[in-house]
């Protein structure tokens, strides 16, 4: 399978494991432009998802380290915005789908540029907004939150369709939305900052309150397929594991040295926003609303890393040493760090952000577990029939990205 892995003026996909799920899976048949399941993708969320948003956005911000080297090496062998090392999940889903890397929207200008959809997607978006949070006596800072990225999309569509929403409609409901993963710095910026953790705790209805108003908003337009993740497994990641390091034995999963605590805060936030997503597709029969379980393929990796070919799963390539990779001192990019010599064996990147070596892990154990609900075998009505995933030869292909 031919690869569109071009990248030039920011082009390129960003977010989601379990859009990855649904769309990968979808498309396991191959296709082209001219023939994909979707012929366009449009995407919400933080860095997880970004492909090149955050420059545009903190302009001022030019001694980044995710705007340099070694951000990029394994892939693009330069930095392209993307918090990893190389492709992240929504680059492979685009790149199943037979579409090139869509562009970050805040790099674009024309309608041409918007052909095969737009990533709304920057490092460090919130689902909430900072009056949220100063009302509750945390200054989160002037985040990019879920309403701006959804007032970036209605300007989207006033370009498009200039003066005639109703003209987006084929639009609207023939792409596909991935929306997050979001939410996650709702809970890592204050918790980072030491906020108690009941504390944060109490955000969750907030935050799954505004992903559910946003999915509305975008049915309202015209959406008729959606992927909604949910949250990774946040005891397993090492700026988490460093940060809230224990003497405590019964702190750690046994199977996997993730931290138990953290670990449950993130099935709290799933189980609330599963239960949100099931009140939605009652509300609206006609659209496809696809959870994405992240926190379920992922933990596939924490748990049996060496199926992946992933020696230190715990622990960062990038950064400044210690246990899990980082210190306090030195960030990957960013003083005396240091850099890994093969990152497909590690399971983070710079502590924060997975590598390309797990993004490609979570798609694979998307496929060939049971991580998106409904079941992608229900969802595949508008598109080529699934063929058998242990025989066909995309799925070879996809093994081998």
């Amino acid at each position: 399978m031919a690869f569109c892995a071009s990248d030039s003026a920011g082009v390129g996909r960003g977010l989601l494991f379990p859009a990855a799920a649904a769309v990968l899976a979808l498309v396991l048949v191959g296709a082209n432009p001219s023939a994909a399941c979707y012929p366009r993708v449009f995407s919400f969320g933080d860095s997880l998802a970004d492909t090149g948003n955050y420059r545009f956005v903190y302009v001022n911000d030019t001694s980044a380290p995710v705007l340099r080297p070694p951000y990029g090496e394994t892939f693009f062998h330069r930095a392209t915005g993307r918090f990893s090392d190389g492709r992240i999940l929504l680059d492979f889903i685009a790149e199943e789908l037979g579409l090139p890397f869509v562009r970050p929207y805040l790099s674009g200008r024309s309608v041409e540029d918007f052909a095969f959809g737009a990533n709304f997607a920057v490092g460090g978006a919130t689902a909430l907004g900072p009056a949220f949070f100063r009302a509750r006596g945390f200054d989160i800072g002037d985040q990019v939150h879920l309403d701006m990225e959804m007032k970036w999309f209605r300007e989207l569509l006033d370009l498009l369709c200039p003066g005639d929403l109703s003209a987006c409609s084929d639009i609207m409901n023939q792409s596909l939305f991935m929306v997050g993963e979001i939410g996650g710095n709702d809970y890592n910026i204050p918790l980072w900052n030491r906020m108690p953790y009941k504390t944060v705790r109490t955000f969750t209805p907030s935050v799954i309150a505004k992903i559910s108003s946003t999915i509305t908003e975008l049915i309202k337009l015209g959406a008729k397929t959606l992927v909604v993740p949910g949250n990774l497994p946040i005891g397993c990641v090492p700026s988490y594991l460093t940060t809230f390091k224990s003497n405590k034995k019964e702190d750690y999963e046994p199977d996997t040295g993730c931290i138990g605590w953290l670990n449950d805060f993130s099935r709290y936030h799933n189980k609330l926003l599963m239960k949100e997503i099931k009140k939605l597709r009652k509300r609206h029969p006609a659209v496809t609303i696809i959870y994405g379980d992240y926190y379920g393929a992922a933990m596939e990796i924490f748990l049996f890393p060496n199926r992946y070919g992933i020696d230190y799963p715990l622990v960062a390539c990038c950064g400044g040493g210690g246990t899990y990779g980082i210190s306090a001192t030195a960030i990957c990019g960013y003083g005396h760090y240091n850099v890994c010599g093969k990152p497909k064996q590690y399971g983070s990147w710079d502590g924060t952000h997975p590598t390309e070596a797990t993004y490609k892990a979570i798609a694979r154990g998307l496929l060939q577990g049971t991580y998106t609900q409904p079941p992608i075998s229900t969802t595949t009505s508008s598109c080529a029939k699934l063929v058998e995933l242990g025989s066909s030869t995309e799925y070879k292909a996809l093994s081998d990205l």
